[in-house]
């Protein structure tokens, strides 16, 4: 039994020390290894996750990477997985009005090309969430899309050496290669380590994305809600009747987007513009060469990748910086013919079907995907021939 000794002098407290055998001390450990060890797994058979047809990560789970996690595993052998930031993930459109949905019109088949897109990516955080949560993405056919957007500028690329806060940090590379405007401490970027290989952590922060607005149970308990004098409605709920087991959908009639949406118009109703963008050089660009080792990553796990090059809105841009993105563009499909990847680079798509610099609007996505379908290239890729 455990020790237990009591001590109790004039003017101190009365203290209990409760001492444990090394017996009980296995057996506390053991528990606290089973709870680690089995929570995780235990929790997707009780979570209830729904996808169906159309199925991407709801907006308000983009950083929800177990999640992810989850989803790749859903994904069959003879899906095709559309993968990608948020031209593929579809930011102006519902979920019907995708690359992925209109890819599965023209193939007649509604379930071959899967969204595998998350919202906010860029090649450095796509390739950390490939290689820490894409472990079920192997021996598969991938369309992976290129984005030259972040090719566009050198805050784009974070190559600048001023702070800048971004999207995903948790994935990208925390001490090499160095990305300049990246100035976590090292108690975060330790942290954000921890989290890609512990599974309890993963699960932990997967609660605070689906139930709790992505806070902590301390944070989402004492979060007000904006007013003068502020309130706090969490205050006096219980956290736990939170948690409903069920993976949180994405609203069906989303205000931001799909064509009722003010967002989904085309830039501009003139299609002339004089936009100047200050491309990088591929050869210093980090986020090129995050991309190229994501291509490589690919290969390695036995994935058969077929590239697509944007199409970027050349119709923003001044014809001398049109240019300078079309040698950018051509350079890097060079290097993925000479690596013997595959490619497409589609032609621009007509002004009015884009609603910025890289995002199509629904009927962009239909007729890209007509594009792509009739492709040569893509026939033969697709059909393995």
């Amino acid at each position: 039994m455990a020790e237990v000794k009591s001590t109790e002098s004039a003017g101190t407290p009365f203290v209990n020390e409760v001492r444990l055998t090394a017996r009980q001390w296995a057996i506390a450990l053991g528990i606290v290894s089973l709870f680690v060890l089995l929570t995780p797994p235990l929790w997707k058979k009780l979570e209830h996750f729904e996808t169906g047809p159309d199925y991407r990560i709801p907006y308000a789970l983009s950083k929800d990477y177990w999640l992810y996690e989850r989803r790749a595993a859903q994904f069959a052998p003879t899906n095709i997985i559309v993968l990608g930031d948020s031209v593929v993930w579809g930011e102006y459109v519902l979920p019907d009005g995708t690359l992925s949905h209109f890819l599965n019109r023209e193939a007649g088949q509604p379930d071959r090309f899967v969204n595998a897109g998350v919202n906010g990516l860029f090649p450095l955080a796509l390739e950390g969430l490939v290689n820490y949560y894409g472990g079920p993405v192997r021996g598969r056919k991938v369309l992976l899309h290129c984005n030259p957007l972040w090719m566009s500028s050198p805050k784009a690329d974070l190559q600048t050496t001023k702070e800048d806060q971004f999207n995903h940090s948790r994935l990208v590379p925390q001490f090499s290669p160095r990305i300049p405007c990246y100035k976590a401490d090292a108690s975060e970027r330790l942290g954000a380590i921890v989290e890609r290989n512990v599974p309890l952590v993963e699960w932990a922060n997967n609660l605070q994305n689906a139930y709790f607005g992505q806070k902590s149970i301390l944070n989402w308990t004492m979060a007000d809600d904006g007013g003068e004098p502020p309130r706090y409605p969490n205050s006096y709920k219980n956290p736990f009747a939170q948690i409903s087991l069920r993976v949180p959908a994405a609203p069906k009639d989303d205000p931001d987007r799909g064509p009722a949406s003010p967002r989904h118009k085309p830039w501009s109703t003139s299609g002339e513009g004089t936009t100047r963008f200050d491309w990088v050089n591929l050869d210093t660009s980090l986020q090129w060469a995050a991309f190229q080792r994501l291509v490589q990553l690919l290969r390695a796990r036995g994935d058969d990748a077929l590239v697509v090059i944007g199409p970027f809105n050349e119709h923003m841009m001044s014809e001398e910086n049109r240019e300078s993105y079309r040698r950018l563009r051509d350079g890097m499909a060079g290097w993925l013919v000479t690596n013997q990847v595959p490619c497409l680079v589609p032609e621009p798509l007509p002004s009015a079907l884009y609603a910025d610099a890289s995002h199509p609007l629904s009927d962009g996505y239909q007729l890209l995907a007509q594009r792509l379908h009739a492709d040569a290239t893509f026939q033969k890729w697709v059909n393995g021939k």
